[in-house]
């Protein structure tokens, strides 16, 4: 570890957190329907999506009424991707001529893209024709990442009102989150990503001859554009392959940096966001600092880890700590800080190869998935995960000290605590379940890449980044069969809206209660002592679940390489 590497890290934090606010107040002003500035611009078209659609900006819907309204919707983006991969090779932009995507391939994809999860069994720019990756890929990725915004404001409006029967309307927090935030930034983005060099073009793939003479086809295409959405709404699919290792999809060191800062630049702002609903930005704020101190310590731990290296390897005389599956021109210290915010929120882009970090290394992306992502997490996705945490933890306060629970004013009663119990354990339901069926089955075994430990930990990962809607690989595991494209998208499907109805739930049954005054003996939610408890809620509760689990996995795989032994 260097100090050069440490400012690297500061210098991130230090973007981060000098957005909260502002981005968050604009977010704020966006979804209660205040004016902005780009209010004139938008406006007419914002009304006259509702009136296409049949409802109005002040028309509100109850909690059964916007889940019907999200599934819906995204039931209709499954389909549409579906059969665009489907019809591929008959339809127009499609200079490489790629044929159909298979059925498998097309339903893993279609419910990939539409859960913000972005997993890949297959290489972009050998595989989807432009069209597919603008009018399928490209639009989902706005889809899901506006539909995440949308289940958290929902729930935010549970806690921020009283006595009411309502908590928004789908269709119209949609919208604006797409019209008024996610274009916007991404237009700016991918003017600023074409001025790196990105490409973004409708063109012919390019042939070059290489020096030894042989003809070498160079993959093109509009990059620029999903490379932005990619990254601000969290979903991480790659334009190629090799996705943020690529030069044409990560240019250089400042490329890398924008990529990182807009990971989480929205899901730190919903925290700013919850604050000014509720009347109190310290409340953001404590859960900000909730969402820091575990992300700081994840980097920390990585980056140790990597900067550590293999012992057999300094053995052999070789130093530098492990760059294997590093991309060379970010070295360790930023391909350690991609890899812990890739996972921390919900996005699965990579500029390295998880699967070769060291064990311990490894350890960390696949801890923050399985904590529910909830370390900023995604667009939405994060925020509202964080927030079933958030009931757990004050319920566990209130049996501390022997009163009833409250959080914002609001009790929090048994059917609280019970959606708030189902919506965190549907992640190690998929996630444990599916693992453990595939190691036992010829099928499941017969994808992985490496022996032993390491090669659980490929299937582990696997499902832990499809349920928790990631969408990163840790390398080794082939993925393109009929098992793993079928168990992989219905686990991405249980982790996504299996967690997102409860959430609604909550926030229907929230949005009735009366406000409480505090009292002397309200626990405050604000400060040290409760961002303390919540990260020890959030680590407790991971830690039970998947402890064995990943005993057999990359703690096993660290004291087999402390022994000596290397899968």
């Amino acid at each position: 570890m260097t100090l050069n590497g440490w400012i690297q890290i500061l210098i991130f934090c230090g973007i981060v957190i000098l957005l909260v606010k502002p981005l968050g107040g604009y977010m704020t002003r966006v979804f209660t329907g205040e004016r902005t500035l780009l209010s004139p611009l938008f406006g007419p078209l914002e009304r006259g999506l509702y009136r296409i659609a049949g409802t109005g900006e002040k028309e509100e819907q109850h909690w059964t009424s916007y889940v019907f309204a999200m599934l819906l919707f995204n039931l209709a983006g499954v389909l549409v991707l579906y059969l665009l991969q489907r019809f591929q090779g008959v339809l127009p932009y499609n200079p490489a001529s790629m044929g159909a995507v298979g059925p498998e391939l097309a339903f893993n994809t279609a419910t990939s893209f539409v859960t913000n999860t972005n997993w890949q069994n297959y290489g972009g720019e050998s595989t989807m024709s432009y069209l597919v990756q603008m009018a399928g890929l490209t639009v989902q990725n706005f889809a899901s990442a506006a539909t995440g915004m949308a289940i958290a404001i929902a729930l935010i409006r549970g806690f921020a009102r009283a006595s009411g029967k309502s908590i928004g309307n789908f269709w119209v927090d949609m919208t604006r989150a797409t019209l008024y935030i996610l274009l916007p930034l991404c237009l700016v983005l991918t003017l600023v990503f074409v001025a790196l060099g990105v490409p973004q073009t409708l063109g012919n793939y390019v042939t070059a001859t290489t020096i030894e003479g042989a003809q070498q086809v160079i993959a093109l295409g509009p990059v620029a554009s999903q490379l932005a959405i990619k990254m601000l709404g969290t979903n991480g699919g790659g334009f190629f392959n090799v996705n943020s290792a690529h030069p044409f999809e990560n240019p250089d060191a400042i490329s890398n940096l924008i990529q990182m800062v807009a990971i989480f630049a929205i899901g730190a702002g919903f925290t700013n966001v919850f604050g000014r609903m509720v009347g109190n930005q310290r409340q953001g704020w404590a859960i900000f600092a909730t969402m820091g101190v575990l992300f700081v310590a994840g980097v920390i731990f990585t980056y140790w880890a990597e900067a550590a290296g293999n012992p057999l390897v300094h053995a052999m005389g070789i130093e530098g700590g492990n760059m294997e599956g590093k991309e060379v021109r970010f070295g360790i210290v930023l391909s350690s800080l991609f890899a812990v915010i890739t996972t921390a929120a919900s996005c699965g882009a990579v500029n390295a190869m998880h699967g070769s970090f060291t064990a311990l290394g490894g350890l960390i992306p696949m801890i923050n998935m399985e904590l529910g992502e909830v370390i900023v997490g995604g667009v939405g996705a994060g925020f509202y995960g964080i927030l079933m945490f958030v009931i757990l933890t004050v319920f566990v306060a209130g049996l501390m000290v022997g009163r009833t629970p409250e959080y914002l004013g609001k009790k929090i009663e048994a059917k609280e605590v019970k959606m708030a119990v189902l919506a965190i354990l549907i992640l190690p339901v998929a996630m444990l379940g599916f693992t453990a069926i595939a190691v036992i089955l010829p099928t499941g075994v017969a994808s992985i890449g490496n022996a032993g430990p390491h090669g659980f930990s490929e299937i582990l990962y696997a499902y832990t980044s499809a349920a928790a809607n990631n969408g990163s690989a840790f390398g080794g595991l082939t993925g393109n069969t009929s098992w793993y494209n079928i168990t992989l998208g219905i686990a991405m499907l249980m982790g996504r809206f299996l967690v997102i109805i409860p959430a609604l739930a909550i926030a229907g049954s929230l949005v009735m209660k009366k406000t409480v005054p505090a009292s002397a003996g309200t626990f405050p939610t604000h400060g040290p002592l409760f961002v303390g408890l919540l990260c020890g809620v959030i680590l407790i509760v991971g830690g039970l679940t998947f402890f064995p689990a990943l005993a057999l996995g990359p703690i096993v795989e660290h004291l087999a390489m402390i022994s000596g032994q290397t899968f």
